[in-house]
């Protein structure tokens, strides 16, 4: 139900308790601008009085606006709009994982028209790379609230490996297969690709970047 408000953004907000308990189920806990996702969740109109307020010049610390803001804002909004039938890190690692098969495919590329390499080898080359892709964008960007960093990139970057390996095994045997069957390399790289991308979410978001 609409809201109309003129400052959804703002940090400064008192509402009810029954609203706070109403809003509560229906909440995305997406970035940290708790008033948009409560004006968003509710399935009623609110009645909204809006007090005006001037900001004076910052003289210390740093905005949090940045690019990480830009990108939650966005993520919020299609948590609200197809959040209750597909999962917003699913969407995301979806996305980064078709990305990701460009690079798989251009690095399959470059492997047996340039180095003239088996294909088997050139495939698993592909997918190592693909994976490591993956795995520092899906970092910085899917589970940016559980980043890793340091010594334990490295280490998610190994569970997210493994955790891929089946998947990874499924990949190289079924897109050889299909290269010795004489299709072509983009479509046998391409459908090696697919067969791991489903598991390969559910393992890595419950293995890498599980809450602690």
């Amino acid at each position: 139900m609409k809201t109309t408000v003129s400052d959804p953004m703002s940090g400064f907000f008192v509402l009810r308790r029954d609203v706070a308990l109403e809003a509560a189920p229906r909440l995305s806990s997406v970035g940290y601008k708790l008033l948009l996702d409560i004006l968003a969740s509710m399935p009623r109109q609110l009645r909204v009085v809006e007090i005006p307020y001037r900001f004076r010049n910052r003289v210390a610390g740093q905005s949090k606006l940045d690019n990480a803001v830009a990108l939650e804002y966005l993520e919020l909004l299609a948590d609200k709009l197809v959040g209750r039938f597909v999962p917003v890190k699913l969407m995301m690692f979806g996305i980064i994982g078709v990305i990701g098969t460009a690079v798989h495919l251009a690095i399959l590329a470059f492997s047996l028209n340039l180095f003239d390499i088996g294909f088997s080898t050139a495939q698993t080359l592909a997918t190592v790379c693909a994976m490591t892709f993956n795995f520092t964008l899906n970092n910085e960007l899917t589970y940016r609230d559980r980043r890793l960093s340091g010594k334990n990139w490295f280490k998610g970057w190994i569970s997210f490996c493994g955790a891929c390996g089946l998947g990874a095994l499924a990949n190289v045997g079924i897109g050889s297969m299909l290269y010795s069957e004489a299709w072509s390399w983009w479509v046998s790289g391409l459908a090696g690709a697919a067969v791991g991308s489903v598991w390969n979410y559910a393992a890595t978001s419950w293995l890498t970047w599980k809450k602690r």
